[in-house]
C-alpha cells in the first residue's frame, strides 16, 4: 500500500496535478508513511523525472513551475510533521537568492528557489530591487555557502559585479560562491566579473549548486 501511495505521488509530480500531489501526501502522512520517505521516495524521484525532461525540452517552463508547486503543496504539510519529529531534510547547502537594485523581476529567480529548496537546500530569498549592502549583511547573517544573483535588464547586470566587489571589499568573499544569472547574462559576462557560476534555467541553477558545493 505504501510503495503505491509513493509512486501515485511521483506520478502526479510528473503528471503536474499539484491538487492531487497535496491530497496523496495527505493520505500518506494519515496511512502512518513518515514524512522523509514521503520526500525521499515520492516527491523527490517525481522534481528528477521532471527536471530531465525540462532538460531533454520534452517539458517546458509552465510544465516546471506547476510541478514545483505541488512539491511546495506537499512541503507546506510536510515540514510540520518533520518539526514534531525534531527532523530536517539534510541540508545540500545554504542559500541566498535576491533580484539586483534597480530589477524587479520576480519568477525565474523564485522557480530558482523553489527548485534548489526541492533538491535539498536551504533558501533564503530576499525578494527584488536588493541594495547591495543587504545582499553582503545577509551572506554574513545567514551563513550563506551560495548567493544567487538575478538581472533581468543589461542595465542591472552591472550591479551583479559590485556585489561581487563589495564581498571582496568586506572580506567574506572567499566564503561564499556567486551564482548568477537573468536573460541578458551569459557564461563570458560571469567569467569576466568573477562569479563562480552561471546558470541559464532553474535546473541548471540547481545542478551547478551541486557542483559548486562539492568543490
Amino acid at each position: 500500500m505504501s510503495s503505491e501511495l509513493l509512486s501515485q505521488l511521483t506520478t502526479s509530480i510528473i503528471d503536474g496535478d499539484p491538487d492531487a500531489t497535496h491530497e496523496l501526501t495527505k493520505k500518506a502522512l494519515s496511512s502512518g508513511i513518515e514524512p522523509m520517505s514521503i520526500i525521499k521516495d515520492g516527491l523527490m524521484p517525481g522534481m528528477s523525472i521532471v527536471g530531465d525532461k525540462f532538460s531533454s525540452g520534452e517539458y517546458f517552463l509552465p510544465d516546471l513551475i506547476i510541478a514545483a508547486d505541488g512539491m511546495q503543496k506537499a512541503m507546506e504539510l510536510l515540514e510540520p510533521e518533520l518539526s514534531a519529529r525534531n527532523q530536517s531534510i539534510e541540508s545540500a547547502g545554504t542559500v541566498l537568492l535576491g533580484t539586483v537594485k534597480g530589477d524587479i523581476h520576480e519568477i525565474g529567480k523564485s522557480l530558482v528557489g523553489t527548485m534548489l529548496s526541492a533538491n535539498g537546500f536551504k533558501v533564503h530569498d530576499l525578494g527584488v530591487d536588493v541594495d547591495t549592502d543587504i545582499f553582503v549583511q545577509k551572506v554574513k547573517d545567514v551563513g550563506a555557502n551560495i548567493l544567487g544573483l538575478s538581472a533581468l535588464l543589461t542595465t542591472t547586470m552591472t550591479v551583479q559585479k559590485e556585489i561581487i566587489l563589495a564581498l571582496t571589499e568586506a572580506g567574506i568573499r572567499k566564503d561564499v560562491k556567486v551564482l548568477v544569472g537573468g536573460a541578458p547574462v551569459t557564461r563570458s559576462w560571469a567569467e569576466e566579473i568573477g562569479a563562480d557560476g552561471y546558470a541559464e534555467d532553474a535546473m541548471g541553477a540547481v545542478q551547478i549548486a551541486r557542483n559548486l558545493m562539492k568543490n
